[in-house]
């Protein structure tokens, strides 16, 4: 349960800080919160005195970011059912902006942005990416977070 526990809050915090509006554009850089989720994650498995393996670094980082796209797709589906209105005037605005684009273009570009389709979209996408990013995280945090093993001793 423990294990699971560390990956559920690793997860936590990639979802909460990824789906947050404006803190949300730090994924811009190497999704920086996917990784750093990841790291912590490893930190709370070595916090729990828990020896810690590559493998099993490596799974808690891919189910950190799992647990990740899921609760960034959520709080998105809440702030969407919130400012539907605004995404769908705002992607109105930019279709405007480029008249020479075909009318089957158009139409399948409002109905992506209107309902469940972006929702899907961002999960899509987000689900398969943070995994590996989270994953890559709980990895680099085996590096920096590994208590030295004591040397074997010679008889």
């Amino acid at each position: 349960m423990r294990r699971l526990q560390a990956s559920l809050l690793g997860g936590l915090f990639i979802g909460v800080l990824s789906g947050l509006p404006i803190v949300a554009y730090g994924n811009a850089c190497c999704c920086l919160w996917v990784v750093l989720g990841g790291l912590l994650t490893t930190w709370l498995r070595q916090q729990a005195h828990e020896s810690l393996e590559p493998t099993d670094v490596a799974l808690a980082g891919l189910l950190a970011g799992v647990a990740g796209a899921i609760i960034t797709v959520a709080m998105s589906a809440m702030l969407f059912f919130f400012t539907g209105d605004l995404v769908e005037q705002e992607m109105q605005r930019v279709i405007e902006q480029y008249p020479q684009l075909p009318p089957d273009v158009r139409d399948r570009l409002m109905a992506l942005t209107s309902g469940p389709g972006l929702l899907l979209l961002t999960l899509f996408v987000s689900l398969p990416a943070y995994a590996v990013f989270a994953m890559a995280g709980a990895l680099l945090g085996l590096l920096f977070f590994r208590k030295p093993q004591p040397p074997p001793v010679a008889s």
